[in-house]
């Protein structure tokens, strides 16, 4: 949907993922703000199908603002929740001060009311810029202690999927298509573009095929301990299955995102970061445990 160009010389412009130069625009902006390359997103089959994107470009093309919703339907405590989450909210400095990005999220968060999401999620260094509009910290919680004892039946049998075999890549957005909730407690149900995105950002992540349990796992390794970002399949192996068939023995194992599944608890424990989880309507409040979002899930 495009208008006129407005006092500013800026034409407002929303749902305009299927012109590739808008895209490609958005990819500029985000490049030159951030320093990351959302344009990856073309080797995974293009942008989230489900993301309405709201910005404002220049006659010449260039996207000087912009900010996005999309769906990240969850389930919390048991329920599927409508959630929606709000990312690449960017303006160009010579575009700044002007009212532009208030603009953007008024208009974003009014369209997902319109949809009826029940729930608004989003990940930022700077939340007093969102308080006004309703949304609240929601501390997370990373899960940490000692390993169980490893399930020898599979060990080894995990098989190292790279993110830069077109196969592989088939592989894993097929199970992410097909995957349940990693928790009952607190999970994104459906989200492959951010899987993927995460997958290529962070170099130190590593994906692992569990073939009996048509799973991806997730994780990351130093010295002594082993980091679970996330388990995506048909089914929720055991943790002493996914060591197993990892072939790890760490002597620490933290998890990262609430074990219910897993067959092993863990201690809670505060997650120290800079970005802070930040959450708009649904029943958050009555979260029975600590919760954490998965890593892979970050936008």
């Amino acid at each position: 949907m495009a208008a006129a160009a407005d006092s500013r010389g800026l034409t407002f412009r929303q749902d305009y993922f299927g012109d590739p130069a808008a895209w490609a625009a958005l990819v500029a902006l985000l490049q030159d703000t951030f320093g990351i390359d959302v344009g990856i997103q073309d080797r995974f089959g293009g942008p989230d199908p489900t993301s309405m994107p709201f910005g404002y470009f220049e006659d010449s093309g260039v996207c000087a603002a912009n900010f996005s919703a999309f769906s990240m339907p969850m389930m919390i405590d048991g329920h599927l929740v409508k959630a929606a989450g709000f990312q690449s909210g960017a303006v160009r400095p010579q575009w700044r001060r002007l009212g532009l990005y208030r603009d953007l999220m008024n208009r974003a968060f009014g369209w997902c009311d319109e949809q009826g999401f029940e729930l608004g999620i989003l990940l930022t260094d700077k939340p007093a810029m969102y308080e006004p509009y309703g949304f609240k910290i929601l501390p997370q919680q990373r899960f940490v202690g000692a390993p169980p004892p490893l399930e020898t039946d599979l060990a080894g049998t995990g098989r190292v999927l790279s993110i830069e075999n077109s196969g592989d890549i088939a592989l894993v957005r097929q199970v992410l298509r097909e995957r349940v909730s990693v928790s009952s407690v607190f999970a994104v149900t459906a989200q492959a573009e951010m899987f993927l995105l995460n997958s290529v950002f962070d170099p130190d992540i590593r994906l692992t095929y569990l073939d009996p349990f048509e799973a991806v796992v997730a994780w990351k390794q130093d010295e002594a301990s082993l980091q679970l970002l996330d388990v995506a399949g048909k089914s929720i192996p055991p943790l002493s299955t996914i060591l197993g068939a990892l072939d790890q023995r760490p002597d620490r194992v933290e998890v990262c995102f609430p074990p219910d599944k897993l067959g092993w608890l863990g201690t809670p424990g505060p997650f120290v970061s800079d970005i802070s989880l930040m959450v708009r309507g649904g029943d958050v409040d009555r979260l029975s445990g600590p919760v954490m979002l998965s890593p892979m899930a970050e936008f």
